[in-house]
């Protein structure tokens, strides 16, 4: 594995848990989400070259992800191509923890009932991503990353009320 390859898989192992959590959230079953896992990390290496450090590698890496998922599933194409990644195998993990695990599945089928946009501005943000990245990330002003959230966190509640 060559120098480029490894700092990659760092890079990848680093920031699973942003790839796992646009995977779960723009998938129906274990199966999508690791595909999905598996074309975004494809297209991270594919476009790993033209990064030139101009934002934030998480912001890079969001953009890239969720440009991913959206454009795949748009498609309803579940034919990656992986071969060029045949050297590099990246492992999915999954949590363990019961109650935990059962929070986070309704959060998640909760966010799984908004539009794209409002899926990604609602990860980011739990992700601690800053309003300034997520609209960077999504293409919007800052302020409007702002109003959308907080208009979000009213409708996940009630979302999450009415799913319990």
């Amino acid at each position: 594995m060559d120098s480029k390859q490894k700092e990659f898989s760092q890079l990848i192992k680093g920031n699973q848990g942003l790839i796992i959590k646009v995977s779960r959230l723009y998938t129906n079953s274990l199966e999508d989400e690791q595909d999905l896992f598996q074309e975004i990390v494809l297209q991270l290496w594919r476009s790993y070259d033209s990064f030139k450090g101009n934002s934030k590698i998480s912001t890079w890496m969001y953009r890239v992800a969720l440009n991913t998922a959206i454009t795949l599933f748009r498609k309803k194409t579940k034919s990656p191509l992986t071969s060029e990644l045949d050297e590099v195998h990246f492992e999915y993990e999954q949590e363990e923890d019961d109650e935990k695990q059962a929070q986070i599945s309704l959060l998640y089928k909760v966010i799984k009932l908004l539009p794209n946009v409002e899926r990604a501005i609602v990860m980011m943000y739990l992700d601690d991503v800053s309003y300034k990245e997520i609209a960077e990330t999504l293409g919007i002003t800052e302020v409007n990353a702002r109003v959308k959230m907080n208009r979000l966190k009213k409708t996940l509640k009630e979302l999450m009320t009415q799913h319990a």
